[in-house]
């Protein structure tokens, strides 16, 4: 297909010529990620050709470009776990598509480097080449990364050729065949089902079976039809606007072909998102209604009782919104809470589940994590920074536009996170998302540590029937609103009861972040500091090496660590 013809060609610019160093391939270009991801799409795909235009790999640079200047770099590259997150971070922000294998919540391994799945799946015998050996030492260049990123997209793009096969099969159409509108637009709708429902075979073959039954049992059906037919329009008015000769008959009698239904596929793909977004922020809207303190957390008996009075979304059971890591019990005063942000990314509102990917609600934390990204350009800032930055944003569900309150409270937790790292904050951090999350609510995320939970991966039908909580238990639960025992406490307190200061780096900051007591210069002369001022005020009896009451210990002195993991 032509499509792919341009983009391996693409990627033959990316790593011939790069995008921010005219001589990338001065630097051993063989062990480049590009060249190599470009050997796989040749053998993969069988693409060929000599030329292609580079306006879409210029976008990709330009779309990175503010998250790479603050990702920590070791001669210019990056290592595999920031080259991941920058990859995670990009699909989301683009289509909000989470690509299975760089979800966040996975832990990071020897039997598990977080590659994508479709990679090891579509060219499995490059898998450890592109992702471990000499890269892995070396680094990769932004060059490799918009190379990785052009040949994911293209990946996925060519993924979505299986279920559209599928679906022509089920017509008892060839790929040969020539379709009309009607025909194409129905066909597109069947696609529309299976894509949407996803591992539900049984729910699928009823709706298709008996398609009255999608006007009252598929949510916004009516608006998933005009979705499709606004697609098919879409590529009519490209093709209106092309200057191959072929396509004007095509236009004029409405014909499409099998590429051509898989093109209009493509564009599903990237654009649905945006077009549902409306329904998440429908569901964000009511979540914040019972949100009466702006934590950005729902009393779990409240969250029922809107389930079994309002709403039907809010019925997960509770032991399946424990694993997802979107119930906060941390607080005896307030009891469990549904952290909103956590759930509107779970996967149990992911609007598509496809072997490749998760197609989500959009995480509005990318949005100011990247207006903080184009101010500091730093990997790491100072807290008056980042206060100074922060400040000035506001938060999407506030009515009244106003900054986040960040005095007080907020402000220490910052300078303890910088005490921790010299001075600094990391950008790229757990306890910035953190904080970030405190300092909205609302949009960011409350980020657990990797591993513990399985937010991002542990669809409805992977957890199984029980995902669905029986109305007992909701009732049980929502019976429980008025229990006057839960106002107790301070409320700056059960505010961050969840707060943890357990740290952990989403890219390699080695080098680049120190904690006090482990500043490698001064080290010698600090020692000696130390030594000397302890032995004077041991002979002055001032301090001993126990915790007697009135003595001060040598760690009290010279600064006790955190706890950072």
């Amino acid at each position: 297909m032509l499509f792919a013809s341009v983009v391996c060609a693409s990627l033959r610019v990316v790593s011939a010529k790069g995008f921010l160093n005219s001589n990338a391939t001065d630097d051993a270009g063989l062990q480049h990620l590009g060249q190599d991801l470009i050997t796989a799409m040749d053998e993969v795909l069988g693409c060929g050709g000599d030329s292609a235009t580079s306006t879409h790999l210029t976008e990709i640079e330009a779309r990175i470009r503010p998250m790479w200047m603050t990702m920590p770099h070791s001669d210019g590259k990056l290592d595999w776990k920031s080259l991941r997150y920058v990859a995670h971070r990009y699909f989301m922000q683009q289509s909000s598509l989470l690509i299975r294998g760089f979800e966040p919540s996975r832990a990071l391994n020897e039997s598990d480097s977080g590659a994508a799945q479709i990679l090891s799946k579509q060219i499995p015998a490059h898998a450890d080449l592109l992702f471990g050996g000499h890269h892995t030492a070396n680094g990769y260049t932004v060059e490799d990364a918009i190379a990785l990123l052009a040949g994911l997209e293209r990946l996925i793009f060519d993924s979505e050729t299986n279920l559209l096969d599928q679906v022509y099969k089920q017509h008892g159409l060839e790929h040969a065949r020539v379709l009309g509108f009607r025909q194409t637009k129905r066909v597109l709708e069947a696609y529309m089902v299976h894509w949407m429902m996803g591992e539900d075979s049984r729910g699928i073959n009823i709706l298709l079976r008996n398609r009255t039954l999608l006007d009252t049992h598929f949510p916004r059906w009516q608006d998933v039809r005009l979705f499709v037919e606004g697609r098919i329009r879409t590529l009519d008015f490209s093709r209106s606007h092309s200057i191959r000769p072929s396509f004007g008959q095509s236009i004029m009698e409405q014909r499409y072909t099998f590429d051509d239904a898989h093109e209009i596929v493509g564009g599903i793909t990237r654009n649905f998102q945006s077009y549902w977004e409306s329904e998440c922020q429908a569901m964000k809207k009511q979540l914040v209604d019972m949100d009466h303190d702006g934590t950005g957390r729902v009393r779990l008996s409240e969250f029922y009782g809107t389930g079994l009075e309002k709403d039907w979304r809010f019925g997960e059971s509770e032991d399946y919104l424990r694993q997802l890591g979107v119930l906060d019990e941390s607080s005896p005063w307030r009891g469990k809470q549904v952290i909103i942000p956590n759930y509107l990314q779970a996967a149990s509102n992911c609007i598509v589940s496809a072997p490749h990917y998760l197609l989500c609600c959009i995480n509005e934390c990318e949005n100011l994590m990247s207006e903080i990204e184009q101010f500091v350009q730093v990997p790491s800032a100072s807290p008056s920074v980042l206060l100074s930055i922060v400040g000035n944003l506001s938060s999407p569900s506030d009515p009244h536009d106003d900054p986040p309150k960040l005095q007080g409270t907020l402000s220490v937790q910052l300078d303890r996170i910088s005490e921790a790292h010299g001075g600094k904050v990391p950008l790229h951090g757990r306890l910035f998302a953190q904080w970030l999350h405190y300092a909205f609510p609302r949009e960011c995320p409350f980020p657990h540590k990797a591993g513990v939970y399985n937010t991002h991966t542990l669809t409805p039908h992977t957890f199984g029937k029980q995902y669905i909580a029986s109305k007992q238990d909701m009732k049980a639960h929502a019976d429980a609103r008025d229990d006057p025992a839960i106002e107790q406490g301070d409320s700056e307190v059960h505010r961050l009861s969840q707060w943890s200061d357990e740290e952990e780096l989403f890219a390699d900051y080695s080098g680049q972040l120190h904690a006090p007591w482990d500043q490698k210069s001064n080290t010698f002369a600090f020692a000696c500091f130390a030594a000397l001022l302890a032995l004077a005020m041991w002979s002055m009896g001032v301090v001993s090496t126990g915790k007697a009451k009135g003595s001060i210990s040598i760690p009290d002195m010279v600064g006790q660590r955190s706890h950072m993991v």
